[in-house]
């Protein structure tokens, strides 16, 4: 099986030759090349380049778009760049810091707008030189996540208890860009887009039911309808929320290190495809390939069939090789 038969045939119910293998790789890829982060995610041939020879060089089925925010900077957020780790929001000068600029902000398009642009260039690149073999992922911002980038995370968890009105105005404006990025980058190319939306762990049950599941479930409607299939990553403890991601409708749905997998397979039930949810500091990181290659066994056996092998977030940049190849030992 080539690795989009293997990730297709696993999201269409059908039988695989073994799981397939979708870590997230960022900081890890720039140094399997040698390049500064900083390059990575500002230079769309960079991360191509870092994520097809990651890819290869540790059987990967997938190659990926994923960086920090696009759309916030296109959207006028300010961002603080550095040369060798991720940008950083400023929060201190948070683009919505005033609630009335929403109805100054303007759509950007995804196909001109500076950094969405260059996820798009990247994309189709991928597709070109990878496409016929891996899958080709894209990757918007899910509307918590997106909403604290222009608002603040802080200022945000107020105005659901303060303003529930903006919420809902603001969650409105990210989907919509989100819908409209996805669509984008289908067109470029992306076989699954995947939502990032990691401060949604950072509420609870009633607000997360109230306003952050019905606009996760319009991204999700929106993207199946732009062709794509959809990978959902909450980072952080969602345990309190398992069933209700579990009616997204997502066609993959990443376990973070927190959530046990067994948990999350008797919450979602034994049609969702689940994918993680290796510790990647405890186990992947300052493991061994032994008890790594143990604890991917764990998972299989927790997740049953339905199963895609990767850590819970992000691989981190120093872990050792021989750990990443124990990944796919099995």
């Amino acid at each position: 099986m080539t690795s989009r038969e293997r990730v297709f045939a696993l999201l269409d119910g059908k039988a695989v030759d073994r799981p397939p293998l979708m870590p997230i790789t960022m900081m890890f890829a720039a140094d399997r090349i040698g390049v500064p982060y900083g390059r990575y995610a500002l230079e769309h041939r960079v991360m191509a380049e870092a994520q097809i020879r990651t890819a290869e060089e540790f059987g990967f089925d997938h190659v990926s778009g994923i960086t920090e925010t696009r759309e916030a900077p296109d959207c006028g957020a300010a961002i603080q760049l550095f040369e060798d780790q991720p940008w950083a929001i400023d929060e201190k000068q948070a683009r919505l810091a005033e609630k009335s600029a929403l109805e100054d902000l303007r759509m950007p398009d995804p196909r001109e707008a500076r950094h969405m642009r260059d996820r798009l260039e990247g994309l189709a690149l991928m597709k070109q030189r990878a496409g016929g073999q891996k899958v080709v992922e894209g990757w918007v911002e899910g509307p918590c996540g997106a909403s604290a980038d222009l608002r603040g995370i802080n200022t945000l968890m107020l105005d659901f208890h303060d303003d529930r009105e903006f919420v809902i105005d603001l969650f409105e404006f990210v989907v919509e860009l989100a819908i409209r990025f996805g669509r984008a980058q289908v067109e470029a190319g992306a076989d699954v887009v995947g939502i990032g939306d990691p401060a949604a762990s950072l509420v609870g049950p009633r607000i997360y039911e109230e306003f952050v599941w019905p606009y996760e479930k319009k991204l999700v409607d929106g993207l199946h309808a732009a062709g794509a299939k959809v990978r959902l990553h909450i980072c952080g403890n969602t345990r309190r929320v398992l069933g209700l991601i579990g009616r997204l409708g997502c066609d993959i749905v990443d376990i973070d290190a927190a959530v046990p997998v067994a948990e999350a397979r008797e919450k979602m039930g034994p049609r969702q495809v689940l994918l993680g949810n290796l510790d990647p500091v405890r186990v992947l990181r300052n493991g061994t390939p032994e008890s790594v290659a143990a604890a991917v066994e764990e998972c299989r056996r927790e997740a049953g069939p339905n199963y895609i092998i990767g850590a819970g977030c992000e691989v981190v940049r120093d872990t050792p090789l021989e750990n990443i190849r124990a990944l796919a030992a099995k």
